[in-house]
């Protein structure tokens, strides 16, 4: 062990030494109490004192003769006739809210997946994000293993890249959703045993599949007899009474402490080195940024350097793994690199773009015209950060309605609007997240007691819904041009990005080989013979429609090949003919030969010469 390492904030590893350790015969244990008087750990009847071994609070006891899987705690006297007993904050396991001492045999066999992993904006990044007990579950609760076996074929299916977890440290309360925790070090054992979650994400990786770790390292839970004042007196969390506490009556970790630094970094490591998990979310960046994420109070320095010195250190030593930042605030830099100024995420979530865009498909169509811009928008300041594009849990509880049912008008135009958004969504720059439910439209909103109504899908609406679904995601799946240059400005062009009386939206996506062009009917309309400038001379045909009718669509479609022609249109020389459905989305492609001759439009093609 390095305690200089541990006191200065920059241990990566302090899990390998600190807690509890089983070293051939012996168990040993070692806690962080700077206040202390003494210690004592208590394993089942048997008492222990622990010896002092540094000045700036390291406590150290070796047991001889001593299986694991024993219950433990510790008992520190904060002076000679008065203590209190405490968790072991670096606890492996815990069952019953007590410590277990824990000692894995599990046998990763996901060589080939953790070698050939690797981190690029080209890759195409499509999330599940799954709160465990809420996808099936028997018997009112789910189980690691049961997801293995449910939620693997589902992912798989539907064409995710990668689930996102919500968070597992353990916790105390089921509301909470995982969100106000005290065991860093311990997947919560509401599901199995801790080498039950490696085994899912083991099979997650034969299957292909990644897994994100959502990690709420701002605060814990503020429970008096687990972290709250450890040893008598603030250790984890701040001493300034007027900073300690988050908007969500959690305690903030203080983040300016040498050890809890250590801390919550070795927590990061311990979860990518020991369960291969292949990326963090982490949540509540706003509130590292900002006194409780509000930009009016004041700037978060402590927050900020953590998460530089976070993110530098955990890139440094897990390249290959990704950093998402949950932020709302309007901070620059959150995706620039460390070196550059920069936070150092890879990616943060675009909640601008989520808040503009419910709010545009809640509207009544016959306003949108007034609205157009809340769609527009986004690509105005899209290439400022990396950016992620999230349908997550937060819009589906507390009342906000599904998102299903936010789109506005009679349940059919709902779920055509849905189909419509989800166009929009998946042929826009960015990564994409959503959360479960959100693929089989769930009517019924969130609830961590209860598991997916699937009952929904034997209903054609949601079923239909659900196929359109895979399908788009097939699609986003099988092109380059719909990923792999998400965050390079030639990749996007609108064609069309001003028809506020018809409410329309035309653009483009492009890659080296093929032409997509996107058409967006917002308003409950038909159309045929709609001119639309394109790029191309030559053929195009329709790729997708979300109004056919194996979608539950009017089936106003272009079932023929589209020829172009040279009638001009939004500054285009040349122009393609279709029929656009009420509220269709609509996915019009074009193999690019680029042997042939082309035209000079420099707005349009410049991408194609960059090639």
């Amino acid at each position: 062990m390095n305690l200089n390492y541990f006191f200065s904030g920059i241990d990566r590893h302090a899990y390998e030494y600190m807690g509890c350790h089983k070293l051939g015969n012996n168990v040993e244990f070692c806690l962080w109490a700077p206040h202390a008087y003494s210690v004592e750990v208590l394993i089942d009847d048997e008492t222990h004192l622990m010896n002092k071994i540094d000045d700036r609070g390291i406590w150290f006891v070796s047991i001889e003769n001593k299986d694991m899987g024993f219950i433990y705690k510790y008992r520190i006297f904060t002076d000679e006739n008065n203590y209190i007993d405490r968790i072991d904050p670096y606890a492996f396991s815990f069952k019953n809210g007590s410590c277990r001492s824990y000692q894995s045999e599990y046998v990763f066999t996901d060589n080939d997946y953790i070698d050939n992993r690797s981190f690029s904006y080209e890759n195409h990044l499509n999330i599940y994000e799954v709160h465990l007990n809420g996808f099936k579950h028997n018997d009112n609760h789910s189980s690691y293993k049961q997801l293995k076996e449910e939620l693997i074929p589902y992912v798989k299916q539907m064409g995710y890249t990668h689930i996102e977890i919500m968070p597992v440290f353990e916790y105390p309360f089921d509301g909470s959703w995982g969100y106000q925790a005290y065991g860093f070090f311990s997947p919560t054992s509401r599901y199995g045993s801790p080498d039950d979650l490696k085994d899912l994400i083991n099979e997650c990786h034969l299957n292909g599949i990644g897994v994100i770790l959502d990690v709420p390292y701002y605060h814990f839970v503020a429970d008096d007899n687990i972290l709250k004042n450890y040893d008598g007196k603030p250790c984890y969390e701040y001493e300034d009474e007027q900073i300690r506490y988050s908007q969500w009556g959690s305690l903030c970790f203080d983040l300016s402490s040498g050890p809890v630094n250590s801390y919550l970094l070795s927590s990061a490591n311990y979860f990518i080195n020991e369960y291969h998990f292949d990326g963090l979310r982490v949540d509540a960046v706003s509130n590292f940024i900002y006194f409780n994420g509000d930009k009016n109070t004041w700037e978060n320095k402590n927050g900020i350097e953590f998460l530089k010195r976070f993110n530098y250190s955990f890139k440094e030593e897990n390249p290959d793994c990704i950093l998402i930042a949950e932020n709302s605030s309007d901070y620059k830099g959150i995706t620039w690199k460390v070196c550059d100024g920069g936070l150092g995420f890879d990616y943060t979530w675009d909640l601008g773009w989520m808040n503009d865009t419910l709010a545009y498909y809640s509207c009544d169509p016959s306003t949108r015209q007034y609205h157009h811009n809340q769609l527009t928008f986004s690509m105005a300041y899209f290439n400022n950060e990396k950016y992620l594009l999230p349908l997550s849990h937060d819009e589906v509880v507390h009342g906000k309605k599904t998102i299903v049912e936010k789109m506005y008008g009679s349940y059919n135009e709902r779920f055509a609007q849905c189909r419509n958004l989800y166009m929009y969504m998946f042929t826009h720059p960015g990564k994409k997240l959503n959360f479960l439910g959100n693929d089989i439209a769930m009517i019924r909103e969130f609830d961590e007691k209860s598991q997916l109504d699937w009952n929904l899908l034997e209903y054609p609406m949601h079923d239909s819904f659900n196929r359109y679904f895979r399908d788009l995601v097939g699609i986003y799946n099988s092109y380059k041009a719909l990923y792999a240059y998400d965050y390079e400005s030639f990749s996007f062009k609108w064609i069309d990005a001003d028809n506020y009386g018809q409410s329309i939206y035309v653009y483009t996506r492009y890659d080296e080989d093929n032409c997509f062009i996107i058409v967006l009917n917002m308003k409950p309309v038909a159309y045929t013979d709609f001119r639309i400038g394109v790029p191309f001379t030559g053929e195009y045909f329709e790729l997708l429609n979300s109004e056919k009718d194996i979608y539950s669509g009017c089936n106003i479609t272009n079932d023929k090949q589209l020829f172009s022609s040279s009638t001009k249109a939004h500054g285009l020389p040349n122009s393609i003919s279709i029929d656009i459905a009420p509220y269709a989305g609509i996915i019009i492609s074009k193999r690019i030969d680029r042997k042939a001759p082309i035209y000079e439009e420099p707005e349009h093609l410049g991408v194609i010469k960059s090639f």
